[in-house]
């Protein structure tokens, strides 16, 4: 398959900057194999049934984006740099890999200094990344970036405008419990408590699961043949709890539906010929048309960019011509799209 087979024109008015107000009231396209049918996230309660279980990525954002200084002093006197700094990932040294922008202007060895409070020596650097060594650490290192940083809006959206301090809300989940991802799963920001409890109150159930998601979500796919990308690693976990009852809801005949593709990506890597089982470390996997799914039954997930890794993920569950309809009538209708835009709850055959 080649790139070009996931590619579509998307008009600029359609790529949301700020998401519905409430959460809920952003729309919901259902798409079944035969049908669509044009609702609201707040309707979602009248396409689940009884028995049916969410899988719901429990990841929290952290502001992970950073304005510094670097100071270098020579025979012309002192200068100073501006640096944009996104944090990556932890390493298991204690540090952070981040991408530093421009990473050319500052060297090994050099700090960069974040307000009062927080500084960063580069200690290395590799594949266009820097492995950051922090002044802070613990609970000092959390509370401080908090104060310091700022949300890591995908890149789409900060060409448009900065975050900003309603990101803060907005580009968390209801839910949102173990820190580490410096991307959304952005399906879920469409629910509040109020449609968790109506849904719980008609026996819809709940599973959670952590996948911290990266910033390469946003990478984009360089190669023609799709069968050569590599897919960026994520750290994830399904604990027994959350394996037990994936399986029990399967057994009993619900269906699974994880909100996001974060979610379904990591199920799926849990999932073996006798169902879920317990599961912790990086994922990469890659889900692309002709993928045998062996967990999820459904996805309620957002419109994704042309050529990317989700298209394909979103092709393989529902078909690629199905999809492309899909999109048609999404791009037609005026959904609006990407992470703060509107959303679609996809039922392949024999889940609708």
């Amino acid at each position: 398959m080649k790139l070009s087979d996931f590619d579509f024109d998307l008009p600029d008015g359609l790529i949301a900057t700020r998401p519905a107000r409430p959460r809920t009231a952003a729309r919901l396209l259902v798409a079944t194999p035969d049908t669509m049918t044009d609702a609201t996230v707040s309707d979602l309660g009248d396409w689940l049934r009884p028995g049916d279980r969410l899988v719901l990525n429990d990841t929290r954002v952290i502001p992970a984006r950073l304005d510094g200084l670097r100071h270098r002093s020579g025979e012309a006197g002192e200068t100073v740099a501006r640096i944009e700094v996104t944090l990556l990932q932890p390493t298991p040294e204690g540090h952070w890999s981040a991408l530093l922008k421009p990473l050319k202007k500052v060297r090994d060895g050099e700090e960069i200094v974040f307000g009062d409070a927080l500084r960063a020596t580069v200690t290395g650097r590799a594949e266009g990344q820097a492995i950051l060594s922090f002044n802070l650490t613990g609970d000092a290192f959390d509370a401080t970036l908090n104060s310091v940083g700022a949300m890591p809006l995908p890149p789409y959206i900060a060409a448009l405008r900065p975050a900003d301090e309603a990101d803060r809300t907005d580009y968390q989940t209801a839910w949102a419990k173990h820190t580490g991802a410096v991307a959304a799963p952005t399906a879920s920001l469409h629910f509040d408590a109020a449609l968790l409890d109506r849904l719980a109150a008609k026996g819809v159930q709940f599973t959670h699961v952590t996948l911290h998601v990266g910033a390469g979500t946003f990478l984009p796919v360089k190669v023609d043949d799709i069968a050569e990308h590599r897919m960026h690693s994520e750290w994830g976990q399904v604990t027994p709890q959350a394996a037990e009852e994936i399986n029990a809801t399967r057994a009993a005949g619900g269906r699974i539906i994880p909100v996001g593709t974060t979610a379904l990506r990591l199920i799926e890597t849990a999932a073996t010929e006798r169902g879920v089982q317990p599961w912790e470390g990086p994922t990469d996997i890659f889900i692309t048309p002709g993928f045998r799914f062996r967990a999820a039954d459904a996805l309620m997930t957002n419109f994704h960019l042309p050529k990317s890794t989700l298209m394909m993920l979103v092709s393989a569950l529902m078909g690629r011509q199905r999809i492309r309809d899909i999109y048609e009538h999404a791009i037609s209708s005026r959904y609006r799209f990407f992470s703060y835009g509107d959303a679609s709850l996809l039922l392949p055959q024999g889940a609708d």
